[in-house]
């Protein structure tokens, strides 16, 4: 649902050196630059699944990655099966633009090895499995319900003793909560089916059957704030944060209606997620500090 204040799903973890991008919603490419993070720095994607809406900004970021980055080699795509015929696609779509930015630019500033993407693929071994380690940085997949889209799953990410989750698109899951047991935050997707209903409502009596039906229907495979709520207490976690918000809110006056009663069923601290916010985890310490970016 267009807002222009929100771009699609993405989210970005900075862990010393690295960087990482999960999912790339419409936009999210250039909200990255806006906020002053070059996509050219990243040391890879990372996708939860394979909805438009998580991949339709892939294409920007995988060329700023390039263009900004004069990167020497493709942008590494991490993902469960399926996550080939993706960045496929992608690439096929470039191909004939990366040689117009070679001959027009030359391969100094635009490196012909680096164009594109590459697809690195992971089995999940059963409820979770490690994608990589690097430089003290552990990131962990785990299955998630969004049926029926399979494979779902979320990350995890633990670096110095900190650490954070990010749910993707789930119902309430007892796995996320197992697997991200403790973790300094989680970034969780939220539906409010009440505000969807009304929207559901609207559209049915404008004569709108089949975005009425669109609205029907994804009532049933997201959490709501309450769930997700739930979920960071059952977690033990530190802070939530609501993020890729179904409707999406062009006021904060409307956070409130939003959440309902999630307040009082976690005990911690809960943010409605905005785009440019930043949060920062110390390591050493239980601090979590928080600034905008734009």
């Amino acid at each position: 649902m267009p807002n222009l204040d929100r771009a699609g799903p993405c989210n970005v973890v900075i862990a010393g050196k690295q960087m990482y991008v999960v999912d790339i919603g419409e936009g999210g490419g250039e909200t990255l630059n806006v906020m002053g993070i070059s996509p050219g720095k990243a040391n890879g994607l990372l996708l939860t699944h394979f909805h438009s809406d998580h991949i339709d900004g892939f294409g920007p970021l995988m060329l700023y990655h390039w263009t900004r980055g004069s990167s020497i080699a493709p942008l590494p795509v991490y993902g469960p099966k399926g996550v080939e015929a993706v960045v496929a696609g992608f690439n096929a779509a470039y191909a004939t633009d990366n040689t117009y930015r070679i001959a027009h630019h030359g391969p100094q500033v635009v490196p012909p090895s680096g164009a594109g993407a590459i697809a690195r693929p992971f089995e999940m071994a059963g409820s979770a499995t490690i994608v990589l380690q690097r430089d003290g940085l552990k990131i962990t997949a785990f299955t998630v319900n969004h049926d029926p889209i399979k494979p779902s799953v979320g990350y995890r990410f633990d670096y110095k003793g900190r650490s954070l989750c990010i749910s993707g698109d789930t119902k309430k899951s007892p796995n996320l909560e197992a697997v991200c047991k403790g973790v300094d935050i989680l970034v969780h997707e939220a539906l409010n089916p009440a505000l969807v209903q009304k929207m559901e409502a609207a559209a049915a009596a404008n004569g709108q059957a089949g975005a009425a039906k669109i609205m029907h229907d994804i009532q049933d495979y997201h959490t709501t704030p309450q769930e997700a709520a739930e979920s960071a207490q059952a977690a033990a976690v530190g802070m939530l944060v609501l993020s890729h918000l179904v409707p999406p809110l062009p006021s904060r006056w409307l956070y409130a209606a939003f959440l309902g009663d999630a307040k009082s069923r976690f005990s911690g601290p809960i943010v409605v997620g905005e785009d440019g916010m930043m949060f920062s985890l110390p390591a050493g310490s239980k601090t979590i500090n928080r600034t905008r970016l734009m």
